[in-house]
């Protein structure tokens, strides 16, 4: 079973979005601010959080953030109906998803189903994997525990679709990806993805690997084709 924290000041949808997601099988813990939002987490980290943007206190966006730093599991995004800078902010600090308000609780659970399926998909494809230590320009890959170091052994925290995206790109060395292609591998022909998605994760991913973000060497922009990942790869 599924484990999921929701994060909204608003009492009704928490009670309505706790009953939905356990008549489809979740275990939910609910929250409606930070401090009960870190308190649930130290009681039992959850496999998914659905956070709203507008909270009392540290803004949804801020504990993305922090999440981010602090921990590994997804988070899906709750943001105002048209509020597009707070979507691509959202993206940029981390989330994996994001769902504008009102929604349907169906389209909802459609986004959480999907967000888990594709950190589930990886998980046997990991324990088949019979090297999954991956080095690339002096940084280090460790596939099965999801950790990246930099080339002074400096753990580096990622999300779960930073990861996910990284993990293509190591896959796919020296060759022209679109974004289409990235979409595809990175989160299944089923994810109606945000049009500038996989942008935001790309300029995340570089802030994190490139000594020079305007001048990227081992994620370049080829025009009018996607995105080639520059460095040779190897498996320990």
């Amino acid at each position: 079973m599924n484990s999921l924290l929701i994060v909204d000041d608003d009492l009704e949808v928490l009670d309505l979005l706790k009953k939905f997601f356990v008549q489809h099988g979740y275990s939910v813990e609910v929250a409606t601010d930070g401090a009960s939002l870190w308190a649930a987490i130290e009681r039992q980290a959850p496999d998914l959080i659905i956070l709203d943007v507008m909270l009392p206190g540290d803004s949804g966006l801020i504990l993305c953030q922090q999440l981010r730093i602090r921990h590994a599991m997804p988070v899906i995004m709750l943001t105002a109906m048209g509020e597009l800078s707070d979507r691509v902010v959202g993206l940029e600090l981390g989330a994996d998803d994001y769902l504008t308000k009102p929604f349907d609780a169906r389209e909802l659970l459609a986004r959480v189903r999907a967000v888990l399926r594709r950190v589930d998909e990886r998980r046997p494809v990991l324990q088949e994997r019979p090297r999954p230590l991956i080095d690339f320009a002096d940084w280090h890959l460790d596939v099965t525990r999801r950790e990246l170091r930099s080339p002074d052994n400096v753990m580096i925290p990622l999300s779960a679709g930073e990861f996910d995206l990284l993990l293509v790109f190591v896959e796919h060395p020296q060759r022209i990806l679109t974004r289409e292609q990235l979409l595809d591998l990175a989160r299944g022909h089923s994810h109606e993805a945000f049009d500038r998605s996989i942008d935001v994760q790309v300029s995340r991913l570089r802030r994190k690997l490139e000594a020079d973000t305007k001048r990227p060497a081992m994620i370049r922009t080829v025009r009018n084709g996607g995105y080639l990942f520059t460095p040779s790869v190897t498996r320990r």
